[in-house]
């Protein structure tokens, strides 16, 4: 099987190192792994991967560091976060950081393996949206084949996540969806995913498309079902 990508795992435990080394490996990736921030840093800046799997609880640098100084490189390279901390509060701090996932530990490598394929899934062969005519929806416009998207002619800084997640309410617009059903959409998950990382990927689109997130007009709450995006 031939590779399908590189991935960076960073972590201070060489139990989950050589684990997620050998089910990553196994799935077809190439793997690198390294136990500290600084390390991490140094591998990332000799060749960056194609995804980063990176623990919070690191040495040296911490892992909301490292992510930083990642994203202040200028790539979007995808990262996942891995922790010790399973708690909500947690979680939404690395979403809410740019993350595009998130892994509480224990986990199951199998579904780290899930999770890395999901976030990769477009870098692996094209499909359907390398076709996508450009959306235009009110004031928005977004160009799927290129990954861009403005609002009121003015360019937006998406994430990949935020970039599929406004997409997929520009085409289904004036449509309630549940969180449950945004991460089967969006998200393509073959495991059980965190509502959590809806309601933050929500958060920081509105930070984006609204003239006050906190009162939002475009992307609405309809209590009790969801999410709803208004032209």
């Amino acid at each position: 099987m031939g590779s399908v990508g590189e991935v960076l795992v960073v972590d201070d435990d060489p139990i989950v190192r050589d684990v997620l080394g050998r089910y990553l490996s196994r799935a077809g990736y190439e793997v690198r792994a390294v136990a500290d921030g600084r390390a991490a840093m140094d591998e990332y800046d000799r060749k960056p991967p194609d995804l980063l799997l990176l623990d919070l609880m690191l040495p040296v640098i911490d892992g909301f560091e490292v992510f930083r100084r990642v994203r202040a490189r200028g790539r979007r390279t995808p990262v996942i976060m891995l922790t010790a901390r399973g708690d909500e509060t947690d979680r939404v701090v690395g979403l809410d950081s740019g993350a595009d996932d998130y892994v509480a530990k224990p986990f199951s490598p199998r579904e780290v393996v899930a999770r890395v394929r999901a976030v990769l899934r477009r870098g692996e062969e094209p499909d359907e949206n390398d076709l996508e005519e450009p959306i235009a929806v009110g004031a928005l416009r977004m160009d799927p084949s290129a990954r861009e998207a403005s609002l009121d002619g003015t360019a937006l800084r998406l994430t990949p996540k935020e970039f599929d997640l406004l997409r997929f309410f520009a085409r289904h617009p004036r449509v309630a969806f549940s969180r449950s059903q945004l991460l089967d959409e969006v998200w393509d998950v073959a495991y059980d995913g965190d509502p959590s990382t809806v309601t933050v990927h929500v958060r920081r689109l509105r930070e984006k498309i609204e003239a006050d997130p906190s009162e939002p007009e475009r992307l609405v709450t309809v209590w009790g079902a969801g999410y709803r995006f208004e032209p």
